[in-house]
């Protein structure tokens, strides 16, 4: 949609506030999906929720291409949102889910992997669709959206079952099969199999193929866990994966990828072809930096790779943001502010794409309990597109008000605020099963808890002593 819109406000003769909202308001959209994701995975599985969001993105696809004016095409927006819904929310527990622990952090990876690889084709798609008529370019660069999607709707066809999903559902039989071909051993297959009954409430020698499970895991009762009775490690799991999605997007990064070609033009590249050749660099880095990070993550842990990709990030937003002020206060043209924008918008996608992006997705998938985590993952989601919505529909408007060097100004102080909120609250997951991650949350309020009531015990203590010394 970043080349696509250059062209749709030529060819539909529409306002920047309109290609603003075209543009951000697909996260909007992608709220009904999100909502939706939780209970419709948990009530046909997560590979068929797959399935479905991929005809989704068929038919929006197809919208979108056959657009005749800007309200058909918001229409297309509308149906391609609730698809990314789905897809944003299930992609990461499906992976998550079917994963063994050793080798789980890179394999939840790659649905930012492959989200970065769909935007480097895209930046390469626009550029080569470019060279067709107005009319018929842009309509080609939404429309070929259309050929993946079947691709992800047959290829999961041919995938197992979540096996956590089988076990809620008492398939234990089709669930221990799924373990033995993702599990490192039979044996580690077999534990995997006992520490998922006893989250579903399963006892431990009960062995049948199809089982009865007493209390049905449809999403009854998650809303209040989740918000309303919360214990201390749930609170705490609730704020980290709502945090962490709401600073990944609040840091502006889909300012960078939908209004690169805007960008760089403020820095001063001239001509839609140099434009485009310049986005199709930001898609080239994303990917290729995404690529690193899935070597990384279950080798280094989350919680050091996020802390130093926020920490370049806040360099890279900060450093952009002085050189496209001084840009824009020059009267003659500065070659080395130019240069220094293009390599900081690079160097600020590069450090995203190694933590901050593939990590929020990872981090926000395991550490929910089963019984809360479709529903869990739903509501970061919902966080992160929201958030993401605010910045691709104000952004425009946003470096019109306080100028584009502002507005990347605003965004090093949110990563700012990130950074620190990531080192206090959250926890490193690497190398646990996602049936332990509970127990490594609540240690602050349990911590605060366990100071108060020590502080009682001293001060009785004391006063004891007091008593004493005063009887002698």
């Amino acid at each position: 949609m970043s080349g696509a819109a250059i062209y749709i406000k030529r060819d539909l003769k529409v306002s920047d506030g309109k290609i603003e909202v075209l543009l951000g308001i697909i996260n909007i959209y992608s709220l009904i999906g999100s909502c939706l994701a939780g209970r419709t995975s948990d009530w046909i599985g997560r590979r068929y929720t797959i399935v479905f969001a991929g005809a989704i993105f068929f038919v929006g696809a197809l919208l979108m291409g056959f657009s005749p004016n800007y309200n058909f095409l918001m229409f297309g927006r509308f149906v391609a949102g609730v698809g990314i819904g789905y897809a944003l929310m299930i992609a990461p527990v499906y992976t998550a889910e079917v994963s063994p622990a050793s080798s789980r952090g890179f394999l939840t990876s790659f649905p930012e992997v492959f989200i970065n690889s769909g935007i480097l084709l895209g930046y390469i798609s626009n550029y080569a669709f470019s060279k067709l008529s107005l009319k018929l370019g842009w309509r080609m660069m939404l429309g070929v959206g259309a050929i993946p999607s079947v691709i992800l709707a047959v290829g999961v066809l041919a995938m197992p079952e979540s096996p956590r999903w089988l076990v809620m559902r008492g398939r234990l039989g089709d669930a221990i099969k799924v373990l033995n071909k993702t599990s490192d051993s039979k044996e580690e297959a077999q534990l995997r199999l006992a520490e998922i009954k006893q989250a579903a409430g399963i006892p431990e020698d009960c062995n049948d193929d199809v089982v009865e499970v007493k209390v049905k895991n449809t999403g009854e009762g998650v809303w209040k866990e989740l918000f309303l009775y919360p214990t201390p490690a749930v609170r705490h799991i609730v704020i980290a994966a709502l945090g962490i999605h709401f600073f990944q997007q609040a840091s502006g990064v889909d300012a960078v990828v939908l209004y690169s070609p805007t960008i760089f033009k403020k820095a001063g590249i001239n001509g839609d072809t140099h434009l485009l050749i310049a986005t199709i660099a930001v898609g080239f880095v994303k990917t290729l930096f995404i690529l690193v990070a899935t070597f990384m993550l279950d080798r280094y842990g989350r919680r050091p790779l996020l802390l130093t990709s926020v920490g370049g990030m806040v360099v890279s937003l900060l450093t952009l943001a002085v050189s496209l002020t001084i840009i824009d206060h020059s009267n003659t043209k500065l070659n080395w502010a130019i240069g220094l924008s293009i390599a900081t918008v690079l160097s600020y996608v590069a450090t995203f794409s190694i933590g901050a992006g593939p990590i929020t997705w990872v981090y926000s998938s395991e550490i929910f309990p089963l019984r809360l985590r479709a529903q869990g993952a739903a509501c970061g989601v919902v966080v992160n597109r929201v958030t993401s919505g605010v910045i691709s529909m104000t952004f425009l408007s946003l470096s019109k008000g306080i100028t584009i060097g502002g507005a990347f100004f605003l965004f090093g102080g949110i990563a700012t605020i990130g950074w620190i909120f990531f080192y206090i609250m959250l926890p490193e997951t690497q190398g646990k099963t996602l049936e332990e991650m509970e127990a490594s949350f609540g240690k602050i309020w349990r911590k605060s808890k366990n100071t108060k009531e020590a502080e009682k015990d001293n001060a009785q203590v004391a006063q004891v002593q007091l008593g004493t010394n005063v009887s002698t």
